[in-house]
């Protein structure tokens, strides 16, 4: 008997080794949903149901990534993302959830729209250890790095919304009549928890009403009768989808043309609120945003809003440039890219974390100038400040500068 090694001795022997190396190609090392080739997303999205008019948002993270893929991909690996239905129903959005995560194998949930779904799936997902990044949701739940490592929202805090809206009424409006409408939700009640401690120590007092709304009522008509018998002159609009478009209808049929109406950022489309609500009616509505709207007219030689006219025309030909939705998905969809890009070719869900907290100063095309993102592995608030906006009948103006409330 020799030293010498036989030959099927030794191929056995490179069969081993090649097995040890299997988490490993192209020089990089990959978690779920990764190839060389691929990298695989998903999202759950309101395609269907009371918020359907939002779900642009997807659509645009969509026709992103088409654009991305179209241009040879991240490092060579084309994008795929999963986007499910989910009606903004918390259930439905577990279940699509678990299908994207244990059947699709997704590598993580990315741009999932809602505070109450995103909610419903937090727990499930940092138990899983699946990224649940740049979630549209603005809860200050979502933004809990010790309870909730694998979640990081992308919205502004509504509590910080909120205190910018209250802020513009103490100094525009000190003598102001106040009523709030609020979603009876997580999503209502951070808002108008922000709201009132931005009007300060009375700030209870200083609200002649509260009427909160269940997302299954069929109309808010009511809450705004009651709201009008208060007399309310100032009224902050706590809505989204279908009922940001009764609220600014009806508000201006019961508190009249010289009332202000005050919308969150997420109530601000063209095309899914103000046309459905009537552009007379939104006329003098105020809102705060981050993004360059497209309705507004200013931007019109901007060079990053000229950017995403082309991609607009190039990806998403018959859709409307002005639904401010689109421009949402599109300026999430190049952030998410950038944290990928940082990835290289570690494309771990730990590594994914690793690089989305690591964000220092990110400028995106369509990002009103001022407003950069910015994380830490203690800070998972990506975006700080917002900007007010009036509508003028035609289009969104903003004013003042950018304020973190």
């Amino acid at each position: 008997m020799t030293g010498r090694m036989t030959r099927p001795a030794l191929l056995m022997l490179a069969a081993l080794a090649m097995l040890g190396a299997a988490p490993a190609f192209a020089g990089g090392t990959y978690g779920p949903g990764v190839s060389d080739t691929e990298i695989k997303l998903g999202q759950t999205m309101p395609y269907s149901g009371f918020a359907s008019s939002v779900s642009s948002i997807g659509k645009g993270e969509l026709a992103y990534f088409a654009k991305v893929n179209a241009e040879g991909g991240v490092n060579g690996r084309k994008i795929t993302l999963i986007s499910l239905d989910d009606g903004y129903s918390p259930p439905r959005t577990v279940e699509q959830t678990r299908r994207l995560v244990e059947q699709d194998n997704v590598l993580f949930i990315f741009g999932s729209l809602g505070t109450a779904p995103n909610a419903a799936i937090r727990k499930y997902l940092n138990g899983r250890k699946v990224p649940q990044l740049f979630i549209n949701s603005g809860a200050t739940e979502m933004a809990n790095p010790e309870l909730y490592p694998w979640t990081m929202k992308w919205m502004p805090s509504l509590r910080l919304e909120g205190r910018i809206y209250a802020q513009y009424i103490l100094q525009d409006k000190p003598d102001a009549k106040i009523g709030v409408l609020y979603q009876n939700d997580d999503f209502g009640r951070d808002y108008l928890s922000g709201f009132i401690d931005g009007l300060g120590p009375d700030g209870e007092t200083r609200i002649l009403g509260k009427e909160a709304y269940e997302t299954t009522d069929p109309t808010i008509t009511s809450q705004l009768i009651k709201l009008r018998g208060r007399g309310v002159d100032t009224l902050f609009l706590i809505t989204q989808g279908k009922f940001s478009v009764q609220g600014i209808r009806a508000g201006r049929e019961q508190f009249g043309p010289d009332a202000t109406l005050i919308v969150p950022t997420v109530a601000t489309s063209m095309v899914g609120i103000l046309q459905p609500a009537g552009l007379d009616n939104a006329k003098g509505v105020i809102s705060a945003s981050l993004t360059k709207n497209p309705a507004d007219k200013s931007w019109a030689n901007d060079p990053g809003y000229l950017g995403y006219l082309a991609f607009m025309k190039q990806y998403l030909p018959d859709a409307d440039p002005a639904d401010a939705g689109y421009s949402t998905g599109y300026t999430e969809a190049q952030a998410i890219i950038e944290v990928i890009k940082q990835c290289g070719d570690e494309l771990t869900r730990e590594n994914v974390m690793k690089q989305a907290t690591s964000i220092r100063g990110m400028s995106l095309p369509m990002l009103i100038p001022g407003i950069t993102v910015t994380t830490g592995p203690a800070d998972y608030n990506p975006i700080k400040q917002m900007r007010l906006q009036r509508f003028d009948g035609e289009q969104w103006v903003l004013f003042g500068e950018p304020t973190g409330g």
